[in-house]
């Protein structure tokens, strides 16, 4: 194998994870066309067609698959060697993939991620919001951030904020006409405010006291995915939401949102990052960690 076909198996990698030619380019900072011409280069000098392209995407062929799952590794432990050496030099480097809830990304890494760039001009970060639990190794991230509970006891997990609690709350104008709900049952009564998870489930509230688990499965007119028009619809009184504490910390503050079954909602471990357990960490991996770690009580 020449230089020239090292580069070529390089853009056809990025071709094949974008699905489309001018995201590649992007990525490697080339023309479309010279992306299309190096994999096209690369088909001709292999003998086999290793896209399939329509005018709408771009996928691999059953060969072009096969030669991604020997080269994705292959291509890792090259970005590796590069960013170790560049981390003899203390700049730690290369791209980050991340998978995160919005709610997460929006309120423990969006207001810090101007400094970690500012201290770490060397790495690019890629952050993916999905709701729903990721494979990280099958789909190539380096690290994720969710639930404490939620994470496989297989990862390795660090905090990256401090415990939460769940909050069921209603706008004032919903209370004037609505009583307070006293138990989770008595929200069978009421127009709750339900969540949709990428995984198209409805997610069921849960609550907890003394020991005591329940589950409740509500109902209300209003269904949506993301937890912020959750609270504006709640503060707009739409009906009762269940969202985190640290979500709506300034609108129970201000008064736009009153709590209620507080004594069913107990606190519990917060987010983490959690990566697979490696013989060796990347340093971009650290420097990430390190920088968005909880250090708090």
């Amino acid at each position: 194998m020449n230089r020239t076909q090292l580069s070529q198996l390089a853009v056809f990698a990025a071709v094949a994870a974008h699905r489309s030619f001018r995201a590649a380019g992007k990525e490697l900072s080339i023309a479309p066309s010279a992306v299309s011409h190096a994999v096209s280069s690369l088909e001709e000098s292999l003998g086999v067609r290793l896209l399939a392209r329509t005018t709408r995407s771009v996928l691999p062929t059953e060969e072009g698959q096969a030669l991604l799952q020997r080269l994705g590794p292959a291509l890792e432990e090259i970005d590796i060697a590069l960013e170790d050496t560049l981390a003899t030099r203390g700049r730690p480097a290369g791209t980050l993939r991340i998978t995160a809830p919005r709610f997460a990304s929006d309120l423990l890494m969006a207001p810090r991620l101007g400094d970690f760039l500012n201290t770490y001009p060397d790495i690019t970060l890629e952050i993916a919001n999905e709701d729903g639990f990721s494979d990280i190794v099958k789909e190539g991230y380096d690290a994720g951030i969710r639930l404490a509970e939620s994470i496989e006891g297989d990862m390795i997990a660090v905090k990256v904020s401090p415990d939460i609690r769940t909050v069921i709350a209603g706008s004032p104008a919903y209370f004037e006409k609505n009583p307070k709900p006293l138990h989770p049952r008595d929200l069978v009564h009421h127009r709750c405010i339900k969540r949709r998870f990428t995984d198209g489930s409805i997610y069921r509230w849960e609550f907890e006291k003394d020991g005591r688990e329940l589950v409740v499965a509500v109902d209300g007119p209003l269904i949506v995915i993301e937890d912020r028009l959750a609270v504006l619809a709640a503060v707009n009184g739409a009906g009762l939401a269940y969202l985190f504490d640290i979500r709506v910390q300034q609108e129970l503050a201000e008064g736009k949102l009153i709590r209620v079954l507080e004594d069913w909602c107990p606190p519990y471990p917060g987010f983490c990052i959690y990566y697979p357990s490696r013989r060796q960490m990347r340093p971009a991996l650290r420097a990430f960690i390190d920088f968005f770690k909880y250090t708090g009580p």
